[in-house]
């Protein structure tokens, strides 16, 4: 508003300033006012395909809504699951020994164990007592992520499946990307108990229960949800550590560790650790006791985890490699599998092949003698027979008693569970059954000096050509003594002497002494056409050394369970039977069995220094060769042949079963004071009769003057 009232135009710039009287001044720019952001985008190829694609925005609404309603209503049907099994699972403690059967432990005669059977278990460890070295082996080995997972592992799953398909298996075939968790559900069959009216055996229960289907992989994953929910982390660890299957009948990492190691799974250190660890990804084949070297060769494996994971130091990792685990000396030796076989066959059923507790057996096996049987068999063959022979050989060593030290029942030593040639091999005795024969005859009287006419003689068979047997030389020397007779192995003198005796009476010997077989109804009798075992033959022998009482082999000594000091059987009668012959018919038949040793057929099994009885033995063919002979103090005996019944190529009893049985008996008898035989040696008689083939019997002085000109040095068996 102006003062004089007047109204008035504007003031501008132009008239403000009049023409010619300076420059207008010019107003200062203004600032541009920043441009808004739009969300609109200019039309082009981006912005075609947006709204080409913006009808189907609803159909991903759609699809997203119908997702995760899907995912929630799983996840809620999964959760109640799982409560489900969590509900129905017991206690923790209760679940860490799931073995349906017992185990056996084996101690020798000094108390030392040497072989363990059946399912072992070494007691409950938990995270607290194991070393720490084995509870990072096995979290390091199976599951980095043990805990911060909730029983599964979406990513382990995921990369497994990869490795699959990218090594060309099926996705749920080899890698399986469990948890520890799964596993511990695994090991607990997901919750279904053994039924023995279902499953024909444990091992049939669990085979089924390591099925991998996807429904088995769905049901396992709950049922670990279902774990984690009822247990602590701890609490599913113990279970794990003391159910999984370590290989060598061992369940659980102490069973394992003691087996393997002889110590306890709290005292591993990290090559231990290792080793045991790397058991569980396959552990049948990966037992040290089968392949040391494979054991090694994973556990190193295992080291190197452990050090990437910062379980390990460089300098720790470094010293497990350079220093690996090894056996123990017991699980090194691998000693008297065939011994542990045997008792658990014979044993109470209830407390050996059918236990379920854990029971300790103290036997009768020496592992000296043991260890003396083994290499004199390795070296024998190693040394004394062609190479690639696939002929086979037994041993049995035993005391006078019955007690068994040792037993080899093949060339493969250390095997377990196998074919056990002492005990199970049925085979044809051949001579040495001839001891009965003359057993029989000495307790009816007969004197050893009993001239006997070893001539061509031939018995009458009903429908058939007569039977008209040889010596094994295929000679007959005439006149023989009944002690060279058995020094030399004639054939004739044993059958003249069996049908004198009578083969009633020699099958009642031969019986009583422990072979209880189907004898041959004719005179073949005396040729030792039947057939026994090896243990049944040297358990007979014994009977001879200890003065002609029946001896029955027995093995087992004490039997307890596992923790407890209360005796459950009494061995201490074992062994000694009936009396089958009067002890002087033993000792004298002792001092005639000598004699095959100091100039017989057996000359091949003397050992300097000792008194030692016996008898060799060859069949027909010479499919099976034996060689059975004592000292003072152990009665031995050797078989040699083929599983399949073929022929020896130039093997008797007096050859290589001989040698067997001397190069066992030095091992065994070095360094100890020689035992003399229970022998009696009668005086020759003034006079002596000729048992022919007619029965009749013929003074015959003269023939005392050949007695020892006779041919013992004769081939014979």
């Amino acid at each position: 508003m102006s003062g004089n009232g007047k109204k008035r135009a504007p003031l501008v710039a132009e008239r403000r300033y009049p023409a010619g009287k300076g420059k207008a001044k010019q107003p200062a720019p203004k600032k541009a006012a920043p441009r808004r952001k739009t969300t609109q985008k200019r039309a082009g190829p981006k912005g075609f395909l947006y709204y080409l694609l913006l009808p189907f925005r609803w159909l991903l609404r759609l699809v997203w809504a119908f997702t995760w309603r899907i995912g929630a209503i799983v996840g809620v049907i999964v959760l109640g699951f799982a409560l489900y099994f969590a509900a129905g699972l017991p206690d923790a403690e209760e679940l860490m020994d799931g073995r349906a059967r017992g185990s056996v432990t084996m101690t020798d005669l000094s108390g030392s164990v040497f072989a363990w059977r059946g399912d072992q278990f070494g007691g409950m460890i938990t995270t607290d007592t194991v070393s720490p070295y084995l509870h990072d082996a096995v979290v390091a080995t199976e599951d980095r992520r043990f805990y911060r997972h909730f029983g599964i592992s979406p990513r382990g799953i995921a990369s497994a499946i990869r490795i699959n398909l990218r090594e060309g298996r099926g996705p749920l075939s080899g890698h399986g990307g469990s948890t520890i968790t799964q596993q511990a559900a695994k090991l607990l069959c997901l919750g279904v108990p053994y039924d023995p009216a279902k499953w024909e055996s444990e091992a049939a229960y669990e085979a089924d229960c390591r099925r991998t289907t996807l429904w088995r992989k769905m049901r396992e994953a709950v049922f670990a949800i279902g774990m984690e929910i009822k247990y602590s982390k701890s609490d599913i660890l113990n279970l794990y550590l003391n159910r999984s299957y370590l290989g060598a009948g061992s369940r659980g990492f102490e069973a394992a560790s003691q087996r393997y190691f002889g110590i306890s799974a709290a005292e591993v250190n990290p090559a231990q650790a290792a080793m045991l660890a790397g058991l569980l990804t396959a552990p049948s084949a990966n037992a040290p006791t089968r392949s040391l070297q494979r054991a090694q060769n994973r556990a190193a494996v295992v080291i190197g985890l452990m050090e990437e994971q910062g379980y390990l130091s460089e300098a720790q990792a470094l010293d497990a490699l350079v220093n690996p685990a090894t056996l123990s000396e017991a699980a090194r030796a691998e000693s008297g599998g065939f011994f542990a076989d045997w008792v658990m066959d014979s044993g109470p059923e209830f407390f050996t092949r059918n236990t379920t507790e854990d029971v300790i057996i103290r036997t009768t096996l020496d592992q000296r003698i043991q260890s003396a049987a083994e290499e004199a068999l390795v070296s024998v063959f190693e040394n004394d027979v062609r190479e690639g022979s696939e002929a086979q050989a037994a041993i049995v060593v035993m005391s006078a008693d019955g007690a068994v030290r040792a037993m080899v029942g093949g060339r493969n030593i250390s095997a377990t569970g196998a074919f056990n040639r002492a005990t199970q091999a049925l085979r044809q005795t051949g001579s040495a059954f001839k001891p009965f024969i003359y057993a029989a005859a000495l307790d009816l009287g007969m004197s050893p000096y009993t001239m006997i006419d070893d001539r061509r003689t031939c018995w009458q068979r009903r429908g058939s050509p007569e039977w008209c047997p040889q010596n094994y030389d295929n000679e007959f020397i005439g006149p023989v003594s009944m002690v060279d007779a058995l020094s030399s192995s004639r054939n004739i003198p044993a059958i003249l002497v069996s049908e004198e005796v009578g083969r009633g009476y020699v099958t009642e010997v031969a019986s009583g002494f422990g072979v209880e077989r189907e004898f041959a109804a004719g005179p073949a009798l005396a040729l030792g056409v039947t057939e026994s075992t090896l243990l049944e033959m040297t358990g007979a022998f014994a009977g001879i050394l200890n003065g002609g009482s029946r001896v029955e082999p027995y093995g087992l000594i004490d039997l307890r369970f596992m923790g407890e000091d209360t005796s459950l059987m009494d061995a201490s009668t074992a062994g000694i039977g009936e009396r089958v012959i009067s002890a002087e018919a033993a000792r004298t038949l002792t001092w005639m069995m000598s004699q095959v040793v100091t100039r017989g057929t057996g000359r091949r099994a003397a050992v300097d220094g000792w008194e030692i009885a016996g008898k060799t033995g060859t069949t027909q063919g010479s499919r099976d060769a034996w060689f059975i002979g004592f000292t003072g103090d152990y009665v031995t005996g050797v078989w040699m042949g083929y599983d399949d019944n073929r022929q020896l190529s130039g093997v008797t009893g007096g050859g290589l079963p001989a040698t067997i049985w001397r190069e066992t008996m030095v091992r065994v008898l070095e360094g100890q004071t020689p035992t003399p035989l229970p022998m009696y040696i009668p005086q020759p008689p003034a006079e002596t009769g000729l048992l022919q083939s007619e029965g009749g019997v013929l003074q015959d002085q003269e023939v005392l003057n050949v007695l020892d000109s006779i041919l013992s040095g004769a081939a014979g068996n």
